[in-house]
């Protein structure tokens, strides 16, 4: 069950659009942010506040490559596979990242950090190959761009372990 405060500040917020269904995206985004993923409990929360049916969310949230439905990292990278990011080196990209983090496309790190995915296009062609990381785009990725981008990620998870 989400905060009720959380659940309010989203009702306002679907509430204030002419159709409460043009928020269901970022009414789902801050519900993922929430649970770590739209769980069933969430879909059932979104639904409520929104006026949908969860068959409706869950038509959007199948759809929508940036909705999770099942548990990820706490780092989603989509490494973007369109044709251009495919011509300038896509697969180098998703072969250092398997090797880099011990995982697979569609999994995750053992420490459960870091979840791969491909993505259709994430609009960076003019930087190709590219990524995205929890809606952060990268370009023109290289070994060791990649490299600086994981580690400031490691150091950032291990920062907030701490506290």
């Amino acid at each position: 069950m989400i905060p009720e405060e959380m659940r309010s500040a989203l009702a306002r917020k679907a509430a204030s659009a002419e159709s409460p269904r043009e928020q269901a995206i970022d009414v789902m985004f801050e519900l993922q942010d929430h649970y770590g993923y739209m769980t069933d409990e969430a879909m059932e929360e979104a639904a409520g506040i929104l006026g949908m049916t969860t068959l409706e969310l869950e038509e959007l949230a199948t759809f929508y490559d940036h909705i999770y439905r099942s548990p990820v990292g706490r780092y989603v990278i989509h490494v973007c596979d369109s044709a251009v990011c495919w011509m300038e080196g896509y697969q180098r990209i998703i072969d250092y990242l398997c090797q880099r983090l011990k995982l697979t496309v569609g999994g995750t790190s053992p420490d459960g950090l870091f979840t791969l995915l491909p993505v259709c296009c994430i609009g960076y062609c003019d930087r190709a190959p590219a990524m995205m990381i929890n809606r952060n785009v990268y370009g023109r990725l290289t070994r060791e761009k990649i490299d600086r981008i994981l580690d400031r990620l490691i150091e950032h998870s291990q920062f907030h372990e701490m506290e």
